[in-house]
């Protein structure tokens, strides 16, 4: 099912000033399911992470933030390797981390 946000995030994905993006909208309308969808067209794989269904990533974001940190510790928890440029990684549910959110 194509929908309209897929434009705005290939625009996302090919601009050179690209920073981590957060979806926002009503519950239930696709969200998840849009990039998720995105992730599987435009990268070689998708991390993804809820933090509602798994309270304990919050304790990953509790001592350091930078990425370098997270991504090998991200890619244990996924039980697959994050590699930066060719996967995308999905944060759902963030807002229960507001550390996550920083």
């Amino acid at each position: 099912m194509y929908r309209k946000i897929m434009n705005f995030l290939e625009e996302w994905k090919e601009s050179n000033h690209r920073k981590p993006l957060i979806l926002q909208g009503a519950r239930q309308v696709g969200k998840t399911y849009s990039i998720l969808e995105f992730g599987r067209l435009h990268y070689e794989n998708v991390a993804y992470f809820n933090f509602e269904t798994n309270p304990k990533l919050n304790e990953t974001f509790e001592e350091n933030i930078s990425p370098d940190y997270l991504i090998p510790i991200l890619s244990h928890i996924a039980g697959q390797t994050i590699v930066k440029e060719k996967n995308l990684i999905v944060f759902d549910e963030v807002q229960l981390c507001e550390r996550a959110l920083t």
